[in-house]
């Protein structure tokens, strides 16, 4: 379909475009942006006044409980929520039922995936079989079935030798890997942050340094095969740090964060609060604000929503009991514009480590809004205000902190290879 979109601000972090101007989409992808073809038609004209456009964004760590029981969620209720929240790619994670160990359930995710065409949705493959952490998987049969990544998403892999050779085997896919970093036997069963509060409230404590020291031992083993890692979901200074450090030694090594621990703490767990558990936990004050920090200055590279679905059966269980994860996928934006507003960061980098960082970890194309790029599309309002009403959202996930929230910036369009695949 041949579509213009008039008048609107296009935001493109690939190059820094940021103009008041005119688009042209045709077949998939960007036909002009600027001054349109003389002879160039259009079945369609959408008046972008007041509105931005800017790459379609991308989703590092997406739950979406496929293959699934469905009770939380299946891939048609999880990527209708990704494309309300302006999200064009999804990586989806291994942690199904079953596993995505085997080549027929990434094959069977293909082809839901297809059927739906929502989102593109991107394969991710298990290091180790039911992500047990015990034997690798048939990595090769994974990649041939379409996986462009391995993970193990939430779990670590215990033993450090069985890690070296998995990362091996990934360098020989020429596959990035993304990585929990966490020391299993310290990190134990803990349910939220260990310290004051935890203790407090009776609840096991996962302490910070797990994390430490996971990352550090993932780091080490990674340069052993020269393979490209990626930590989607960091919680702590001292884990960046070493990002930092294997950075400069001019390591393969990217990390990002989720949305959640850039805007909430530990105190936001309150007396119980279900909604606001998740792994990593939730930290103290000051690890949020060396978050901001790291990201301000660009050694985080990717903002995730983390998309982890519950749904409403999940409300009686004891904190101790309940799932970590919130679904929060289609409020990615206006969550992330908080940062704008309390000047952290300025829009056309939120819009970066929403699109363009999370391409950078998964090995995908830079996303982009110049000519000849795939028509991958966010279009979104900043000035429109709205009151997040946790009932009314796509995703049949109830777990969500952010109910009676105020925020702005509300996906008007999303645009997939040309295609109108939401209107808000």
């Amino acid at each position: 379909m041949h579509r213009i979109i008039r008048n609107i601000r296009v935001m493109d972090p690939h190059d820094g475009f940021d103009a008041v101007t005119d688009l042209a989409i045709a077949d998939g992808r960007i036909v002009a942006r600027g001054p349109l073809p003389a002879d160039f038609m259009a079945e369609e004209v959408l008046d972008g006044s007041g509105l931005i456009a800017c790459p379609g964004f991308i989703e590092t760590s997406f739950q979406a409980h496929t293959p699934g029981h469905g009770r939380d969620g299946d891939l048609a209720s999880e990527l209708c929520a990704a494309v309300a929240g302006g999200v064009a790619q999804v990586l989806l994670r291994p942690d199904t039922q079953p596993m995505a160990d085997t080549p027929a359930v990434l094959r069977e995710q293909r082809v839901l995936a297809d059927r739906l065409a929502l989102a593109k949705v991107h394969l991710s493959g298990a290091f180790t079989t039911q992500l047990q952490g015990a034997a690798l998987t048939e990595m090769a049969g994974l990649a041939e079935a379409g996986a462009i990544a391995f993970g193990q998403a939430k779990e670590p892999v215990p033993s450090a030798a069985l890690l070296r050779l998995a990362l091996s085997y990934a360098a020989d896919l020429g596959l990035p890997v993304l990585l929990h970093g966490e020391e299993p036997a310290l990190a134990a069963h803990g349910v939220m942050h260990e310290g004051r509060l935890s203790i407090r409230l009776g609840l096991t404590g996962r302490p910070a340094a797990a994390e430490q020291i996971g990352v550090q031992r993932d780091i080490a083993m990674a340069a052993l095969s020269g393979c490209p890692i990626h930590f989607p979901h960091l919680s702590t200074a001292a884990a960046v740090a070493e990002v930092t450090a294997a950075r400069q030694r001019g390591e393969p090594v990217t990390c990002g964060v989720s949305i959640h621990h850039l805007l909430l703490t530990e105190q936001d767990v309150g007396f119980f609060n279900l909604h606001a558990k998740i792994l990593p936990p939730l930290r103290p004050a000051a690890e949020r604000d060396a978050l901001r920090h790291a990201l301000a200055t660009g050694v985080i590279t990717a903002i995730s929503s983390d998309h982890s679905p519950w749904g409403a059966d999940r409300e009686g269980m004891t904190f101790t009991q309940a799932p970590f994860g919130i679904a929060a996928v289609e409020w990615l934006l206006p969550l992330a514009l908080r940062l704008v507003d309390e000047g952290v960061v300025d829009l056309m980098t939120v819009l970066s480590l929403l699109s363009v960082g999370p391409a950078q970890a998964l090995g995908l194309p830079a996303p982009s809004l110049a000519a000849g790029a795939a028509a991958d599309l966010c279009i979104f309002d900043p000035d429109s205000y709205f009151t997040v009403e946790p009932a009314r959202q796509w995703s049949r996930g109830r777990n969500l902190p952010y109910g009676q929230w105020e925020l702005r910036g509300q996906v008007r369009y999303t645009l997939v290879e040309g295609r109108v695949v939401f209107r808000g």
